[in-house]
């Protein structure tokens, strides 16, 4: 079956950003996310999960154990397990 965020399951998180879980499974999770203009995820880490962190649109801030990282449309950064990180959008557009 085709998988998109039109027929995922939706979730919101902080005060205006969505997410649609394209795979949830135990061994994968894939997630499209959704972050508007000035918002940002609260920083912390995973114990187990590595994560893939990709622009899908716009210029987004990954900040990765204290490092700050510009990426831009089309560019992603892998955070590996106990590594703290915290996604933001500072720009005016989403």
């Amino acid at each position: 079956m085709k998988v998109s965020k039109h027929n995922s399951e939706h979730y919101t998180w902080g005060e205006q950003c969505d997410g649609w879980h394209l795979v949830k499974n135990k061994d994968l999770s894939v997630i499209h996310e959704r972050m508007p203009p000035y918002t940002s995820e609260a920083r912390h880490y995973h114990q187990h999960s590595r994560q893939f962190f990709y622009v899908l649109s716009g210029t987004a801030i990954l900040e990765l154990d204290g490092q700050r990282i510009i990426l831009h449309t089309g560019e992603g950064v892998e955070v590996s397990p106990c590594n703290p990180h915290q996604m933001k959008n500072e720009s005016p557009m989403t």
